[in-house]
């Protein structure tokens, strides 16, 4: 194949063996030339050809998809989604690979961050390397979970409903995704059009029967009249100010977990499968250990998922101070927790509140920040705070690997980290990490 005059090397293909596991959902592999692949839809120890998605002649690496594999790893499968694979949707990584495979694959990826990034292997993290399956997720050969209860479906310029390409603006339109949760699949979103819609959010509460679409319209455009399958709250986002506004029904869906009703308000976040929150919830609980009295900080607190599991055990001797950037979801946390008088939510940036807090001294704290981490100066201001355990709750195990080593700065290590797989068949993967002071000598 000929190379375009300016350099581009997109299309060309290259016969290689497939190497280790990379984060991001691809595998490394090199050319005999020495050049470097992250290659998606393969597998490691595979002999594959290799397609050029992106890069140029001197590009430090190329993006490539397996387009034929020539010897195949034990671990692969069939993707059960005709969307899946090269060129097509986007949204699955591991479509074709054993859902235990998958989970190996999420635990050297994990392994790897941790001993590049922080220089800790596994059994310095407290960590027995496997990833769990979330509670449910075990389904027959040949089929996936369908976990995901809230799914942002973008709109083609024939007002199709579909999920975008690997790096990608464009639109691939689908008639079912199958890791969508039943209560998404169900409103039948996929199956009418929507003109002048640039994205269309469909989210299914777990803690009850509520169900929304979030309209996200196309410049200038109107909103249709939403004829769904099932009864259906709809919100609009704005084009001037990217506000969330009421159309019709509740502003809010109620979600469950600890035993508790969460509001969540306007498309705000909660975790996207089912089990998560309780998951993540006992995984904290059981790491922090609280007692009656303790003060405890939950930062980056959303709705206040954790400040409320924290409220609960520390008793009405103990307090809870949350801190969330967004105006609404701490609305939705003073709301959710109004019934214990000693939690008090914070607005504003973690980095930022904290220090006028003039807190000094703090018994627990948990964190459960975005995905590029907390970050070296709020982790300096948590280590100071003499914290007796505190836990980290991550979704991207590089930003978890940086910040596990500014805290071995500040005088913290980690005690138990934990893996959790609640994002089948992608890339992604959570962990929980609690860690203590170091104690002298050790």
């Amino acid at each position: 194949m000929q190379n375009a005059p300016d350099s581009s090397l997109i299309g060309e293909e290259y016969e290689v063996e497939v190497g280790p596991v990379a984060h991001g959902g691809h595998c490394i592999a090199r050319t005999d030339e020495g050049r470097v692949l992250f290659v998606r839809h393969a597998l490691p120890g595979e002999r594959i050809v290799a397609r050029v998605t992106e890069g140029e002649e001197d590009s430090r690496f190329l993006r490539a998809d397996a387009v034929r594999v020539l010897e195949a790893s034990k671990d692969r499968v069939e993707a059960p989604c005709p969307y899946a694979g090269p060129g097509k949707c986007g949204g699955c990584d591991w479509q074709h690979a054993k859902p235990g495979a998958q989970r190996r694959l999420k635990g050297e990826v994990i392994a790897e961050q941790l001993k590049r990034l922080a220089g800790l292997t596994p059994e310095e993290a407290g960590w027995d390397g496997t990833v769990m399956p979330a509670p449910g997720d075990k389904v027959p050969a040949g089929e996936v979970p369908a976990w995901r209860t809230r799914v942002q479906y973008a709109i083609d310029a024939e007002g199709r409903a579909g999920l975008r390409k690997h790096r990608s603006h464009d639109v691939q339109p689908i008639e079912h995704c199958m890791i969508a949760a039943p209560g998404v699949s169900e409103l039948g979103v996929e199956k009418r059009e929507w003109p002048q819609m640039a994205t269309v959010e469909a989210i299914a509460a777990t803690g009850s029967n509520d169900r929304q679409v979030v309209l996200t319209p196309r410049p200038g455009g109107r909103l249709p009249l939403v004829e769904l399958d099932k009864p259906v709250s709809v919100l609009r986002v704005d084009e001037k100010d990217g506000g969330v506004h009421r159309v019709h029904g509740r502003a809010f869906v109620r979600e469950r977990a600890d035993e508790r009703t969460y509001r969540v308000g306007m498309g705000g976040f909660w975790q996207v499968h089912p089990q998560a929150a309780d998951v993540l919830v006992k995984a904290v609980m059981q790491g922090l250990l609280p007692r009656k009295g303790d003060m405890a900080l939950d930062l980056y607190c959303g709705v206040g998922l954790f400040a409320g599991a924290l409220a609960d055990r520390v008793g009405e001797k103990g307090a809870v101070l949350g801190i969330e950037s967004g105006k609404r979801a701490v609305e939705d946390a003073r709301h959710n927790l109004q019934d214990f008088d000693r939690v008090r939510i914070e607005q504003g940036k973690v980095e930022q509140v904290l220090p006028r807090t003039r807190i000094t001294e703090v018994d627990l704290i948990v964190l459960d920040p975005p995905r590029a981490g907390a970050g070296k100066q709020t982790v300096r201001h948590l280590a100071s705070l003499g914290a007796r355990r505190i836990a980290y709750v991550a979704c991207d195990p590089a930003a978890l690997a940086r910040d596990l080593a500014y805290f071995r700065e500040g005088g913290y290590k980690p005690r138990t980290l934990r893996a959790f797989d609640l994002f089948p068949m992608t890339h992604h993967v959570e962990c929980v990490a609690i860690l203590e002071p170091v104690r002298e000598g050790a």
